[in-house]
């Protein structure tokens, strides 16, 4: 069904006490599916409550690149309005849940890949560590050196473990990245067994994929890491 559209992706069954009374069975998706036919697919893990137009955009963007593209509503289950942030074991069921809801399509697992945001992105990494996917981008994800919590070990502890190719985007001028904990990630994903690259961007303290019009160094910052995710996800998942 080309387009976009809103489905329900069904969660994993796990083994729990009967008695427990609110256990999620699935979680809602906002779909983004390719005019021809589709080389595969992306799960977007984002830290946003709303789908705001440039999320949209950029999952329009990767759907024109020939992916179906699934984007998991990760706060869903979280009703308090003031958290901001999502990480932990569900994240990781709703990334399943995407996968799945991917595989059922037709989508063969070595052409699916994922792309996170903030602490979505250092889920990211730890799903191309853990798991059989094709391709990992994560986006100013931080947890490099100290986990974050419900993070059971640093990214820099797991680099060598990646199972996926990953890229990462990061601000220099990040406080939740610096860049020596941005260097010493480089050099422990290089001892991985995949391709990964780590690129920081000088000048920019947070996400590259947020716009900011009036400033012309961070529009070519923009351009330069969307095309780079394009072009990690286009030569990785065949």
């Amino acid at each position: 069904m080309p387009g976009t559209y809103d489905d329900v992706a069904p969660l994993r069954p796990v083994d729990v006490d009967t008695s427990a009374l609110a256990r999620r069975t699935s979680v809602p998706i906002t779909v983004v599916e390719p005019e021809r036919v589709a080389r595969g697919g992306i799960v977007v893990l984002h830290e946003s409550r709303d789908f705001s137009p440039q999320l949209l955009d950029l999952m329009r963007a990767l759907s024109v690149e020939g992916w179906i593209v699934v984007a998991p509503h990760l706060f869903d289950r979280i009703a308090d309005t003031q958290v901001h942030e999502v990480f932990g074991e569900e994240l990781f069921d709703d990334f399943d849940a995407g996968f799945d809801w991917l595989t059922a399509r037709g989508v063969f697992p070595d052409t699916i890949g994922v792309l996170g945001f903030d602490s979505a992105g250092t889920a990211a990494f730890l799903v191309a560590a853990t798991r059989p996917i094709g391709a990992a981008v994560s986006v100013a994800a931080p947890g490099i050196i100290e986990p974050l919590p419900d993070q059971h070990a640093a990214l820099i502890d797991i680099a060598a473990d990646l199972q996926a190719p990953w890229l990462g985007l990061f601000g220099a001028d990040d406080p939740a990245t610096p860049p020596e904990a941005v260097e010493r990630l480089r050099e422990a994903t290089a001892k991985a067994n995949v391709a990964s690259l780590t690129i920081s961007y000088p000048g920019l303290s947070h996400r590259a994929d947020r716009p900011d019009p009036d400033d012309d160094a961070a529009t070519a910052i923009r351009i330069d890491s969307q095309t780079r995710i394009y072009d990690w996800f286009d030569s990785n998942l065949r």
